[in-house]
Formats: C-alpha cells, sequence, structure tokens
C-alpha cells in the first residue's frame, strides 16, 4: 500500500514540476511580446529626446521623473522649487 502512495506522489511532483515549465515557458513569450510593444510605442510616439543629456540628468528623470532646467525652459512654475509639500 505504501509503495502506490509513493509512486502516486512522484507522478503528482512531476505533473506539478511540467506544469510550473509550461507556465514559465508560456510567460517567457508575453514578457518578450510585451518589451517589443514598449520599444515600438516609444519609438513611434517620438518620446523625450535624451540625446543631450548628461548621466546624471537621465538618472535622475529615470528615477525620479524631474526634467532637466534647460529643457523645463529654465523657470519654475511654482514659488516652492518643484518639492512636493513646498516647505
Amino acid at each position: 500500500m505504501e509503495n502506490k502512495i509513493f509512486e502516486n506522489k512522484n507522478y503528482v511532483l512531476l505533473g506539478m514540476v511540467a506544469l510550473v515549465l509550461i507556465v514559465s515557458i508560456i510567460q517567457s513569450f508575453q514578457i518578450n511580446s510585451l518589451k517589443s510593444n514598449v520599444k515600438v510605442g516609444i519609438s513611434q510616439s517620438g518620446g523625450i529626446d535624451m540625446s543631450g543629456w548628461t548621466a546624471d540628468e537621465k538618472m535622475m528623470y529615470e528615477h525620479h521623473g524631474t526634467l532637466p532646467a534647460r529643457v523645463q525652459g529654465g523657470a519654475q512654475s511654482s514659488p516652492s522649487g518643484g518639492m512636493v509639500g513646498g516647505c
């Protein structure tokens, strides 16, 4: 009796491993299609031209969403200097 239960556990385990493998393969194709859609969307929409930006300006834009002052026109729209909360 114990031997049959042990064999069934092996089949269930093998089935679960196969299921995880299939799901990971499907999701890798989905991720690749999303990446290609993002690349196409950026190139067709024009996006922001960062060709003249320094590495620091690119990092600030990518991580914090702040544009360099020369791109903004140099003038701040609020007297708080663009800080959230404005103290």
